[in-house]
C-alpha cells in the first residue's frame, strides 16, 4: 500500500509533463504588421480581448504573439491618435499567420497634406513649420456670407472692423494689424494692396475647402507683407466638388446669401468647377440711435471658375479665376443716391470691381518644376462724405519653383517676380506739380530653402530669400525650423526663427486714410519695415481607446524696427506716419485644445494672452486696438442617430486701447471685455441635404452699450457747428461740450445685435 501510494505521485507527475510538452507542440502563433498613410506605427498594442495576452509593434510595425492555443480570437489594434481595428482571426493546432493592420488617424490627428509651410506638399505632422489646419466642416459651425466672417473664431486670429460706417476690415494675427497679414488664394498672393481693405469680404465660405494658417514671417517663402503670418485659403478642387450644390440661408435682419456651385467633366481631359455667390443686405437699422447705419448695406455678387487638366505623368496644371462686384454704403440713415459726394447728407458709398486670375502649372521635365502666375485687377470707386476717393491697381505675379530630394536633403528653390502698378486722385500720385503719377512697383526676388532630415524623429530646415524692391532696393530675410517628435509621435517640438519686411502703402492699406475725417500727414519718407521673430510650439497628443485629446502649445515673440505707426492722437483732425524712432514689440502664448469624444461631442478651444507695445524715446505706449488676451472655442455634438447635430461658438476678448479724440472726450479710453457667440442646430435629410438655424449674437452684445456714444459728433458730420483754435483743434464751447469733431474711428466690434438666420444645404455627388 504504502508502494503504490509513493509512486502515484510520480506517475502524476509524469503524466503533467508529458501533457504539457504535447500543449506546447500543438500551440499557433500570429505575427504581422501595423502601418498607416503616413508609414508603419511604433508601440501600437495588439490585444487579444477578453484575454491577459498581447504585443506591442516595435519601430518597424512589426509584432509577434506566440503560444497561442488553437481556436477563433478577438483580436484589437490600438495606437495613440488611431482608431482602433477589430479583427476575428480562427487559428489551428500548429499554424502560425499573418495579420495585418492598417489604422486610421482619429479625425483631429496633425494627419492632413498642407502646403503653407514649406510651399510644398508635406504632412502636417512633418512639416517643421507649424501649420494649422481649418476645414469647410469647421467653417459651416458658425456659417457666414464670407471669408472675413469665418475668421472670427479662429484662435490668435481677428477679424477687426476699421470703421463704424463703412464696415471694412482686415485680419489681425497675434495682435498685429492687418497689413502684416498675407492672405493668398491656392498659394497664389492674389489678395493685397487696395483688396486688403475691401477684398476680404468678396470670398464666399463655399468656395472653401481648406484654410491653412502660419503664424510668425514667411517672408523668406512669400515676400512683402508676410509679417505677422499668412492665411492661405484652399479652394476645392473639380475633382473632389460635388456635381451640384446649392447653400442659401438668411437672418431676420434681411442678409440673404446664396451660393451655387456645378461640375463638369469634359471628355475626361479636364475638369471645372462653376460657382456663383450672391449676398444682399438693404434693410437699414439704428438700434443705437445715432442715426447711422448700424451694419454697412451691401450688394455683392460674384463668380468663381477653376479648372484642372489631366495630363501624362499626372502633372499638375490648374487655372482658375474669380470677379467680384459690390456696392456698399453706410451713413445717415436718410442718405440716398442722390446725395452721394455731397455734403448735404452724410453717407460712405464704395463701388468695387475686382477680377482675379491664378494658376499652377508643372513643367514636361523629369524634375519637379512648378510655375505658379497670378494676376488680378481692382478698381474702387468711393466717396466718403464730400471726399471722394477713387484707384486703380493692378498686380502680376510669377513664380518658378524647383524641387529637389535626395538622400536627407529636401531641396526647394524659386524665382520670383511681382510688379505692381497703383493710381488715384491722392497725393500719393501726385507729382508735385499738378501731374498725376501712377506708380510703377518691380520685385524680383529669389528664395532657397533645404529642409534636412536628421534622422525618424529630427527635421531642420533652413532659408533665405533675396528681394530687390525697385523703390527701396535690396532686402534680405533669412528663416531656420527645426522639428523634433519622439517615436510614437505623441510629443512634437518646433523651434523657428526668422526675418521679415514689409513696404508700406498707406492709402490702399488702412482705411482711416481714406476717410474725409481726417488729414493725412506724412512727417517723412517712410521706410520699409523690419522685424526679427522667434517661436516654440509644442503639441502633446493623448488618447484612450476612441478619445484624442491634443494640446497645441506656442511662445512667440517678434520685434520690429522702422515700424509705421499712425498717430491719431496728436491731432484729432489729423493722421500722422511716420517710422517709429524707436522698436516695437509683440510677444505671448497661444494654446488650442483639440478634444474628440466617442459619443458625438468635438471640442476645439483655444486662448491667447500677449502684449503688444511700441518703445520710442524711452517711453513704452501700448498699440491701439491690441487686446491682453484672446479665447475662442467651437463646441459640436452629434446625436447618435447622425441626424442631428448641435455647434455652438464662440470668442472673448480682453480691453484693447481705443483712439481718443481731446482730453475730455468722454469715452473710455479701453474697451470692455465682450464676447460674441452663436448657435446653430442642423437637421441632415438623407445624405443630399441639410437644413439649419440658430442664433448669432446670441447675448445681443453690441459696443454701443459700453459708451456714451459711437461716432463722434454724428449729428454733425460735415463739422458745420465745430469752432477750431489757432492750431487747428476743436474747441470746447457750449455746442460742443468735449470739443470733439466727427469721427468714426472708435470702432473695435461689429455693431449687429442679436439675429437669427435659416438656411438650407443641399449636395449632388457623383
Amino acid at each position: 500500500m504504502i508502494q503504490r501510494t509513493g509512486i502515484f505521485p510520480i506517475l502524476f507527475l509524469m503524466a503533467m509533463a508529458i501533457s504539457v510538452a504535447g500543449a506546447q507542440a500543438q500551440t499557433a502563433g500570429l505575427r504581422g504588421r501595423v502601418i498607416s498613410d503616413s508609414g508603419p506605427v511604433m508601440f501600437a498594442n495588439i490585444i487579444l480581448e477578453n484575454s491577459g495576452q498581447g504585443a506591442e509593434t516595435d519601430s518597424a510595425g512589426y509584432f509577434i504573439l506566440k503560444g497561442l492555443p488553437a481556436g477563433t480570437f478577438h483580436l484589437k489594434a490600438t495606437a495613440v491618435g488611431y482608431q482602433p481595428v477589430r479583427r476575428i482571426v480562427s487559428l489551428k493546432e500548429e499554424e502560425t499567420i499573418d495579420c495585418d493592420f492598417e489604422l486610421q488617424a482619429l479625425p483631429s490627428e496633425l494627419g492632413e497634406i498642407v502646403i503653407s509651410g514649406t510651399m510644398k506638399a508635406v504632412s502636417r505632422l512633418q512639416s517643421p513649420v507649424p501649420v494649422e489646419v481649418y476645414t469647410s466642416e469647421f467653417l459651416r459651425a458658425n456659417p457666414g456670407p464670407s471669408v472675413f466672417d469665418a475668421l472670427q473664431n479662429i484662435n490668435g486670429v481677428r477679424p477687426q472692423l476699421n470703421c463704424n460706417i463703412c464696415n471694412t476690415g482686415d485680419i489681425h494675427i497675434n495682435g498685429l494689424e492687418g497689413p502684416y497679414t498675407m492672405v493668398l488664394i491656392d498659394g497664389m498672393p492674389v489678395v493685397s494692396g487696395l483688396s486688403t481693405v475691401y477684398g476680404l469680404c468678396g470670398i464666399p465660405q463655399s468656395l472653401i475647402d481648406r484654410i491653412e494658417i502660419v503664424k510668425g514671417p514667411a517672408s523668406t517663402l512669400y515676400g512683402s507683407e508676410a509679417v505677422a503670418g499668412l492665411i492661405n485659403i484652399i479652394t476645392r478642387s473639380p475633382e473632389k466638388a460635388p456635381l451640384l450644390s446649392a447653400d442659401v440661408f438668411a437672418t431676420n435682419w434681411g442678409e440673404l446669401n446664396a451660393d451655387l456651385s456645378a461640375k463638369f467633366d469634359l471628355q475626361r481631359k479636364a475638369q471645372t468647377l462653376l460657382g456663383l455667390n450672391y449676398f444682399n443686405y438693404s434693410n437699414p437699422i439704428d438700434n443705437n440711435g445715432d442715426h447711422f447705419t448700424d451694419a454697412t448695406l451691401q450688394n455683392r455678387f460674384s463668380v468663381f471658375n477653376k479648372w484642372h487638366f489631366s495630363r501624362s505623368g499626372d502633372r499638375l496644371f490648374s487655372l482658375a479665376g474669380r470677379y467680384v462686384y459690390e456696392d456698399r454704403w453706410g451713413g445717415e440713415m436718410n442718405w440716398e443716391k442722390k446725395y452721394r459726394g455731397g455734403n448735404e447728407v452724410y453717407g460712405e458709398s464704395i463701388y468695387t470691381s475686382r477680377w482675379e486670375m491664378f494658376g499652377m502649372y508643372q513643367l514636361p521635365t523629369s524634375e519637379k518644376i512648378m510655375l505658379g502666375f497670378s494676376a488680378n485687377g481692382h478698381h474702387q470707386n468711393s466717396a466718403y462724405g464730400d471726399l471722394p476717393f477713387w484707384a486703380k491697381q493692378k498686380v502680376a505675379f510669377s513664380q518658378l519653383t524647383w524641387n529637389k530630394s535626395g538622400n536627407r536633403h529636401d531641396l526647394l528653390t524659386g524665382l520670383t517676380y511681382r510688379y505692381t502698378y497703383y493710381d488715384d486722385n491722392t497725393p500719393a500720385t501726385s507729382s508735385g506739380i499738378g501731374f498725376n503719377q501712377p506708380s510703377h512697383t518691380h520685385l524680383p526676388g529669389a528664395f532657397i530653402q533645404d529642409e534636412i532630415t536628421m534622422n525618424e524623429d529630427s527635421r531642420f530646415l533652413a532659408g533665405i530669400r533675396y528681394d530687390y524692391n525697385s523703390v527701396h532696393g535690396s532686402i534680405v530675410t533669412p528663416r531656420i525650423n527645426y522639428k523634433w517628435s519622439d517615436p510614437a509621435r505623441r510629443h512634437v517640438l518646433r523651434i523657428g526663427f526668422g526675418n521679415g519686411y514689409r513696404v508700406a502703402n498707406v492709402f490702399t492699406e488702412d482705411h482711416a486714410a481714406l476717410t474725409g475725417a481726417r488729414e493725412v500727414v506724412f512727417r517723412n519718407a517712410l521706410k520699409p519695415e523690419k522685424s526679427w521673430n522667434g517661436n516654440i510650439n509644442f503639441i502633446k497628443k493623448m488618447a484612450t481607446e476612441n478619445t484624442s485629446v491634443v494640446l497645441d502649445l506656442t511662445a512667440f515673440y517678434t520685434y520690429f524696427t522702422n515700424k509705421i505707426i499712425a498717430d491719431y492722437e496728436t491731432d484729432p483732425n489729423k493722421i500722422l506716419y511716420d517710422n517709429l524712432g524707436g522698436y516695437a514689440v509683440s510677444k505671448g502664448i497661444s494654446l488650442n485644445t483639440d478634444i474628440v469624444f466617442p459619443f458625438g461631442l468635438k471640442i476645439l478651444a483655444g486662448a491667447t494672452t500677449m502684449d503688444v507695445y511700441n518703445v520710442d524715446a524711452g517711453e513704452k505706449t501700448r498699440q491701439l486696438f491690441a487686446e491682453r488676451f484672446t479665447a475662442t472655442w467651437t463646441i459640436g455634438y452629434e446625436f447618435l442617430n447622425k441626424k442631428w447635430s448641435i455647434d455652438y461658438t464662440g470668442n472673448l476678448y480682453s480691453p484693447m486701447r481705443l483712439p481718443l479724440l481731446s482730453e475730455t472726450d468722454p469715452r473710455s479710453e479701453y474697451s470692455p471685455w465682450w464676447s460674441i457667440q452663436n448657435i446653430q442646430l442642423t437637421k441632415t435629410i438623407g445624405k443630399k441635404a441639410a437644413l439649419y438655424g440658430g442664433v448669432k449674437n446670441l447675448l445681443n452684445w453690441t459696443p454701443g452699450k459700453s459708451a456714451p456714444f459711437l461716432i463722434a459728433r454724428s449729428f454733425d458730420p460735415f463739422d458745420r457747428s465745430v469752432e477750431w483754435d489757432d492750431n487747428g483743434k476743436a474747441l470746447v464751447t457750449p455746442g460742443n461740450p468735449y470739443g470733439l469733431s466727427f469721427d468714426p474711428s472708435y470702432v473695435y466690434a461689429p455693431n449687429q445685435g442679436i439675429r437669427f438666420f435659416l438656411g438650407f444645404r443641399y449636395s449632388l455627388s457623383d
